[in-house]
Parts: C-alpha cells; sequence; structure tokens
C-alpha cells in the first residue's frame, strides 16, 4: 500500500493507473470495521481503492470535540494494510486549503436545515468543502459514503448533482456491533456501562420500527414514544428522534408507505454524542 503525502505523489500515483477506475474512501482515521467494509464496497466495485485520513477541523463547530477526536494513524495503516487497499492519502491542512482554513458556501436546498444542520452550524459546509476538494485533487470514478451520517450523504448527492462532479457517489449500509450499536469512532470514548447503555439506541429504534403500524399512529407520536424510551436508559439523553422524508430529509406530517422515510435519532450518552437512523419504509 503506497502512502500518499504531497499533491505531487498523488499525481504520480493517479497516472501510473489511469486507465483503472479509482474508488475513494474520505476518512477521519480512527478506523474500525466500517470504515473497512467501506473499503471492501469500493475494491467490488473498482480496480484501485485510494482512502483519505484527514481531521477535517472546518466540519467541528464544538473545538473539544475536535481535541478529543482519536489518533490511531499507525494502527490505521495497519488495518488498511491488511485490507489490501491499494494507497492511503494523508495530505495536511495547507495542501487541503491553501487559503486558510475557511469553508466555502454552499446552497444545498434546506437539506441542512434539519437534524444535524439545525445544531450544528457550519458543519455540512466544512464537510462539503473539503469532500470537493478531494475530489478536485483526486479526480474519483466514485466515492462510498456509509448511511450512518445520511444527512451527508444527501447532501454530497446534492453538491455532486449541482456542480456536475463527474463521480457515482455509493451508499453503504450502516454497520453494526454484535449488539446493534451503529459503528462509530465515538465509541471507542464511551465508558464501559455507558458502551452497554448505548446498545439500547438501536434496540429502542429498532423495536418501535418493527411495531409500526402507519395506519393508527402518526410521526409526532411515534417520535414521542421513542424519544421517552431512550430518555429511560441511563446515561441516554435524546436531542432529538424525527422521522423524515427520505430524500427532502424534511419531518412528515403523516405517514405515507409509498413515500420512503426513515426514522433519525441523535442522543448524548455520557459526554459522548452518538446518532443513527433506520427505514420505516
Amino acid at each position: 500500500m503506497e502512502h500518499i503525502r504531497s499533491i505531487e505523489e498523488l499525481a504520480r500515483w493517479k497516472s501510473e493507473g489511469r486507465e483503472k477506475k479509482l474508488g475513494f474512501v474520505p476518512t477521519m482515521g480512527a478506523l474500525h470495521d466500517g470504515h473497512l467494509s467501506l473499503v471492501r464496497l469500493s475494491q467490488s466495485k473498482c480496480d484501485r481503492t485510494l482512502v483519505s485520513i484527514y481531521v477535517n477541523p472546518t466540519q467541528f463547530n464544538n473545538a473539544e470535540d475536535l481535541a478529543k477526536y482519536p489518533n490511531t494513524l499507525e494502527a490505521d495503516l495497519q488495518s488498511l494494510e491488511m485490507t489490501g487497499c491499494d494507497a492511503v492519502f494523508l495530505p495536511d491542512a495547507q495542501m487541503l486549503y491553501p487559503d486558510g482554513l475557511k469553508s466555502r458556501s454552499f446552497d444545498f436546498e434546506g437539506l441542512d436545515r434539519y437534524m444535524e444542520g439545525a445544531g450544528r452550524p457550519g458543519h455540512f459546509e466544512g464537510m462539503a468543502t473539503v469532500v470537493t476538494r478531494f475530489f478536485e485533487l483526486i479526480g474519483p470514478d466514485l466515492a462510498i459514503f456509509g448511511e450512518k451520517d445520511y444527512q451527508q450523504l444527501c447532501i454530497i448527492r446534492q453538491v455532486v448533482a449541482k456542480e456536475d462532479w463527474p463521480v457515482e457517489i455509493v451508499p453503504a449500509a450502516i454497520s453494526r456491533e454484535a449488539d446493534g450499536l451503529a459503528m462509530s469512532s465515538r465509541n471507542m470514548r464511551l465508558l464501559p456501562y455507558e458502551r452497554k447503555n448505548a446498545a439500547q439506541i438501536f434496540a429502542v429504534l429498532s423495536s418501535a420500527v418493527a411495531e409500526l403500524n402507519p395506519r393508527e399512529t402518526n410521526p409526532k407520536a411515534f417520535e414521542n414514544r421513542c424519544a421517552d424510551a431512550l430518555n429511560a436508559i441511563p446515561s441516554i439523553h435524546v436531542e432529538y428522534v424525527s422521522c423524515c422524508d427520505a430524500a427532502t430529509l424534511q419531518q412528515v406530517d403523516e405517514f405515507n408507505t409509498n413515500r420512503p422515510t426513515r426514522v433519525f435519532a441523535a442522543v448524548q450518552c455520557g459526554k459522548v454524542r452518538l446518532i443513527d437512523n433506520l427505514p420505516l419504509f
């Protein structure tokens, strides 16, 4: 596996495989099996796979969260090597932000108004800025994004379509631990008892989805039921539970089984913020 640390090295590596289909997996490191599943998905669809590792400061609206983001670079490189990844891109801020650490302005056409966008101002602008810069430098044929960050996935699709980037955005299903907890780099910051309680997030949501009768309840009642059950779990405090249109991300006022809809949740578990989502129909 090649380690690429400069734009010149990236250009050379690209030129060596210019006729081959290139898949790209952007990450912020602290890799887990969920990340590696994205790499394997890219490998199944492409001739070459490039993974980036860069903790992007412009998408953090909480300086403490940025400072506490885990750095496990040596282990990350070993994991990628074992997965058979072709190359890893390890840029610095100067490569990605030659004019200084500032985000571009985007019109996300309302996709950023809800859920994560409402509580994390500037997050999606920072994320889209660094992703489009990666597209500019790497020129991938395909890029993989996980459905755990479903709002991010929708926004990247919108930016790619609006700005006509020649890259296919491929979604990847949420990877979960054996007890159902959505895999996340943040999970390693949970205390042992918090980690046990965090597994109940998926248990609550999946049980509620399985029992949902859309003809006999409404989205608000469903959201309240989920929120009450989550708040009853020790160390869990609900930030939001929202039933949203899977395309527009707007909250739905009534259920329509012909309209793809998902339930989204964000909670604080101790000092760690966790998110999850599941399809309703």
